[in-house]
């Protein structure tokens, strides 16, 4: 089910009258909607204002780490855990080809559906996140692999059992060894990217 947020309702009605179109078969009238979605989607997207903006990168359309990777990706392994704790299921990390390159892909994941989205911690890392990402990290540069970021995160989780464990320590310390890492590193915010947490 297709989601439109408010300032969105212009190419909802368009969609509207396209699906209609299609129904009754007036192929003349899709295509002249068509041209018209294009205009009202490039109006509509012009002039954002900041909260339309952070809407946007917090749609629930929007695809999130996942599905990249599943779409990128060929021979696509997991790889789990940070070796000190558990595995962070809003960190995933896998290694892989993209168009016949091996490289290692490291993204953060909010999950779809309410279950799935508890699961992931709504894509708010905890440390062993981000220790699990600097060891797939170090990984990428023991092998020579090139290391795609893809960013989609509110931020780090905020919770007592996270700093407990070190939480400000572990970003720091991705903070300052992904900085001297020899290898080739690309990150793409994919969503959101907020405080600290984005950055590690």
């Amino acid at each position: 089910m297709v989601t439109y947020l408010e300032f969105e309702k212009g190419i909802q009605q368009i969609d509207l009258d396209i699906r209609d179109a299609n129904a009754k078969g007036d192929s003349d009238a899709v295509e002249i909607l068509q041209k018209n979605r294009e205009k009202e989607i490039s109006k509509t997207f012009k002039n954002l204002s900041d909260y339309q903006k952070l809407q946007l990168a917090r749609h629930p359309n929007r695809p999130y780490a996942l599905d990249y990777i599943r779409g990128i990706m060929d021979n696509a392994y997991e790889l789990h855990g940070d070796r000190q704790f558990r595995d962070d299921e809003a960190i995933v990390c896998y290694i892989g080809e993209i168009s016949g390159k091996r490289c290692i892909v490291i993204g953060e994941q909010k999950g779809r559906g309410t279950k799935n989205k508890i699961k992931r911690n709504f894509g708010m890392p905890h440390p062993e996140g981000y220790r699990k990402a600097l060891r797939v990290a170090r990984l990428a540069e023991k092998f020579r692999l090139p290391l795609l970021f893809l960013v989609d995160t509110p931020g780090a989780y905020p919770g007592i059992g996270a700093e407990e464990r070190g939480q400000s320590d572990a970003i720091a310390k991705n903070l300052y060894e992904l900085s001297d890492l020899n290898t080739i590193i690309i990150s793409v915010v994919i969503g959101e990217g907020g405080s600290g947490g984005a950055l590690a």
